[in-house]
């Protein structure tokens, strides 16, 4: 059985008091380097663990998490997101930890401010948000961080040094992995890059796996590829879809940078005597749907539920255990086709 080593222990093993083990321990109070050095090598050569739990216990504050996600009812791709987090509150229950969830329609940038002003005015400790729209989440979070408040974003990734946290894909990355996937189904050809509903211009999402899949073709060097893009919003999406696939006969493959790939898929499967390969994004039933008829031949799985379960716990450890917040954390990017799809749901 390993031995449990107590503070007088350590300050003997040290050779120095357990006042001096006690504030290196807890990184309160004044320490000599030399003492500083002597606790710390004792404490690597016992390998030392705090008893986070039993510290957690004896604090009495509650801390208050606020998290900002599009609502679901507008983007089913956010309900797994909802779900990650209400998992993380059942997780951490018994502990003095209030996470609140605040809505905002994903289509509006307006709702987008003003949920913020609403979670300003209820003073959290911390707040984790997905920044859809940049500019607008940019100014939240430098104000948030002006007044304290601890900010983490998960699903896009934006640079601010008032970050302190992202959880989510190397997007840039994530686009390279669709056009390789484009390369190997078509080996030639004209291949349509299509943004569905939201604002090009202010999505950092959108931008990023554009170049990520740009990128690619790019380094071919072989002329082989015709890259196009296609930005397109409701409730225009159908027509102008179709005027654009038939302005462009030529195109043999289209990326969809959201998880609708499913209203693309709706169209050109109207059309079967035309086979257009199409690669998309995240694990919808309609997504699914057109997966399973091979209309859409991959999915890139997001993970939006570890997203959020991993940015709320993150938050929540922080608060309770005193855990470090690590600056990011990269999920894997997963292929998702026929024959794998079911895996994701046993």
């Amino acid at each position: 059985m390993e031995k449990i080593y107590t503070i007088k222990d350590i300050a003997e093993l040290a050779g120095v008091s357990k006042g001096t083990v006690d504030r290196v321990l807890h990184k309160r109070g004044k320490v000599s380097e030399d003492a500083l050095k002597r606790v710390n090598e004792v404490l690597a050569s016992i390998d030392y663990q705090p008893n986070l739990m039993a510290r957690s216990l004896k604090k009495t504050q509650i801390y208050s998490i606020c998290v900002l996600i599009p609502d679901s009812a507008n983007d089913p791709y956010w309900q797994p997101c909802i779900d990650g987090i209400n998992e993380a509150k059942k997780e951490f229950k018994s502990f003095n930890v209030k996470v609140e969830i605040f809505l905002f329609d994903p289509t509006s940038t307006s709702s987008f401010v003003e949920t913020n002003k609403k979670v300003l005015a209820a003073s959290p400790d911390a707040v984790l948000l997905v920044p859809l729209f940049h500019k607008e989440a940019i100014n939240a979070i430098e104000i948030y961080n002006s007044k304290g408040i601890i900010s983490s974003i998960f699903n896009n990734q934006l640079q601010s040094n008032a970050i302190k946290s992202f959880v989510g894909q190397d997007l840039f990355q994530s686009g390279r992995i669709a056009a390789r996937l484009l390369d190997l189904l078509l080996k030639k050809g004209t291949i349509a890059i299509v943004h569905i509903d939201e604002d090009y211009e202010n999505a950092i999402h959108m931008q990023e796996k554009e170049k990520g899949f740009r990128d690619y073709f790019d380094t071919l060097e072989n002329g082989k590829f015709e890259i196009k893009t296609f930005k397109v919003k409701h409730p225009q999406f159908k027509s102008t879809l179709k005027e654009f696939l038939e302005s462009n006969p030529a195109i043999e493959g289209l990326f969809v940078t959201t998880s609708k790939a499913y209203q693309v898929a709706k169209i050109i499967s109207k059309n079967p005597e035309k086979k257009i390969a199409l690669v998309g994004y995240d694990l919808l039933e309609n997504n699914l749907e057109y997966l399973n008829n091979k209309t859409i031949d991959f999915l890139i799985h997001q993970n939006p539920k570890r997203q959020a379960y991993l940015g709320t716990t993150s938050l929540i450890e922080h608060f309770i255990f005193e855990k470090e917040i690590v600056a990011e954390k990269l999920l894997p990017i997963d292929i998702v086709n026929t024959e794998n799809a079911k895996d994701y749901f046993s």
